[in-house]
């Protein structure tokens, strides 16, 4: 199947009747939804009817993608797609390493569901948003943030042209006047909180302290690349654990995780979960490469009829 790597979305592309229709379709992705209702009860039903905005509470948002990104992955691999490597974006990168056997999925869901809840914790204390920036580069916006007040970072290198703020909600106002004026856009991100910023230093702590209780990751059975350093988790539990708590509190390094899993030999790049926000960025950051969107059964099946055509098996 050539070079393959899955990428699992992660907040922001949440959006109702998500996944339900994987159920049916696929054991596997039954078995995942099946588990978090379990730990969580009523997962499944909320991505099935939950309005827009229940889905955008952190709290209910980060159980639901989760589910929804790692059934689908699973549905692929139970019709024989498997990736050399995975990359997760933000709360996609727990459901990574789940996939790749950091951790069972129940414990995966244990820790994604103990991450929303300090990160809306945090949230509630230091409140914040998020912006969108595009039409402008990197260097750019973090010359503009600067200038919009002490409380305003960047922290998503999503794209060349698209790198997102995170902020005080008076630092970003002031973002938005600078961004106009310098002929870019901002576009409110659909989270409740200035993740991957400061603000989230307490997050960090806590969840530190859930994966020192017990809750470390396993090695690993596929490379997962770090939004926190854009290389693979390392090896040792110790580090893996460090590198798996602060990643809350620091910047996606997402432009630089794609040039380097392009760099190690993947052509072809599989988002799994909600919506489409993945694939895109990968369309705008690299040439020469195949990119799906995989969050429908129909969709699971298109991909793996697909790929399987496209090697002869």
């Amino acid at each position: 199947m050539g070079s393959i790597a899955f990428l699992f979305a992660g907040q922001g592309a949440q959006h109702p009747a998500m996944g339900v229709d994987l159920i049916e379709a696929s054991p596997a992705a039954a078995e995942v939804f099946a588990i978090a209702d379990e730990v969580r009860p009523g997962t499944s039903e909320q991505c099935r009817s939950a309005s827009k905005e229940e889905l955008s509470q952190t709290e209910n948002t980060q159980p639901c993608v989760f589910v929804h990104d790692l059934a689908a992955a699973t549905a692929l691999r139970e019709r024989g797609v498997v990736p050399a490597a995975c990359a997760g974006f933000s709360l996609g990168e727990v459901a990574a390493l789940t996939f790749a056997g950091a951790f069972d999925t129940r414990a995966g869901f244990e820790l994604v569901c103990e991450r929303a809840a300090l990160m809306a914790a945090a949230a509630e204390r230091h409140p914040g948003g998020m912006r969108a920036v595009i039409k402008l580069d990197a260097v750019q916006v973090e010359g503009l943030a600067k200038q919009a007040g002490e409380d305003c970072w960047p922290v998503n290198y999503n794209s060349p042209q698209q790198t997102v703020v995170a902020g005080a909600p008076e630092a970003l106002q002031a973002l938005d006047v600078l961004i106009k004026e310098a002929g870019g856009r901002a576009m409110k991100v659909a989270v409740l909180g200035a993740f991957h910023s400061p603000y989230m230093t307490e997050a960090t702590e806590g969840l530190a302290t859930y994966i020192q209780a017990g809750h470390a990751p396993s090695p690993l059975l596929i490379p997962v690349m770090a939004n926190m350093t854009a290389a693979p988790y390392p090896a040792d539990p110790r580090a893996a654990s460090d590198v798996l708590a602060n990643q809350v509190s620091h910047a996606v390094r997402w432009v630089d995780t794609l040039h380097t899993l392009q760099d190690q030999g993947i052509d072809t790049f599989i988002e799994v979960g909600p919506g489409k926000t993945l694939s895109g960025l990968v369309k705008r950051t690299l040439s020469d490469v195949r990119v799906y969107s995989c969050e429908t059964a129909e969709q699971v099946a298109a991909i793996a009829d697909e790929l399987a055509w496209s090697t002869g098996l």
